[in-house]
Order: C-alpha cells, then sequence, then structure tokens
C-alpha cells in the first residue's frame, strides 16, 4: 500500500503535478481549504491517515508541546534553495521506504534526514 500525502499550502506546484504524475494519492491544501490554521490540517492529516509534508516547524509544538494527535508521519522539508521539482523527488524517495517513515517526524534536508518518533497515544 502506498502511503497518502497531505501537503501544506507552501509547497511547491511542479513538485505537486510530479507527484500526481506518478499516481501519488496527494491532497493539496492549496486546493481543499487554502488558509486553514494549522491545528486544522494536522486534524485532516489525521482523519484521513495521510503523511503531513510541510515546510512549517509549528507542527513539531502542535504534536510533542501541545500533545495533538500526530498523522501518520510528519515531513518537515527544510527551507533550503530546492529547484520546485525537487520536493517531489525526496518524497519519492522516502515513500520507496515507508517502515522508515511511518510513525516519525522526519525533518529532512538535502544534507540529512532526522527522525524523531512521534508520540504513541492510548485511548481509554
Amino acid at each position: 500500500m502506498n502511503p497518502r500525502l497531505l501537503v501544506n499550502e507552501n509547497f511547491p506546484m511542479p513538485a505537486l503535478r510530479i507527484l500526481r504524475e506518478q499516481a501519488v494519492d496527494v491532497q493539496a491544501v492549496v486546493e481543499t481549504c487554502p488558509s486553514a490554521p494549522d491545528e486544522q490540517v494536522l486534524a485532516l492529516a489525521c482523519a484521513q491517515s495521510r503523511w503531513l509534508v510541510t515546510y512549517d516547524r509549528d507542527y513539531g509544538e502542535l504534536i510533542y508541546s501541545l500533545r495533538l494527535p500526530a498523522p501518520p508521519a510528519v515531513l518537515y522539508l527544510r527551507q533550503e534553495p530546492y529547484p520546485p521539482e525537487r520536493p517531489a523527488r525526496i518524497l519519492l524517495g522516502l515513500m520507496a521506504d515507508p517502515a522508515r517513515v511511518e510513525g516519525f517526524f522526519l525533518v529532512v534536508s538535502e544534507q540529512s534526514i532526522r527522525r524523531r518518533p512521534l508520540p504513541v497515544r492510548i485511548l481509554g
């Protein structure tokens, strides 16, 4: 099963087109709920079991400090001078091995990928 993605508003359109051309199930915040607050975007990713892809580091605070529910994975792409297509190539590479991504908050840069386990929610 291929991961489903929710890309935040600041995700480049050329990369979004590449993902869709590769038959990735990707929903774009800019198309479905523009200007939605981060809490709403996070809730949407959780409700739809999508990996959240963002350039916004605030999701770490929402998940770890405010303890809001986390989606299956969060991929925080560091602001670097990427060509607009590069994020798609990065994501396609990460999607090739979902077990290394699921359950983690990833900080992705050209030089490294740092992984931090997402909090486990106990329902009760």
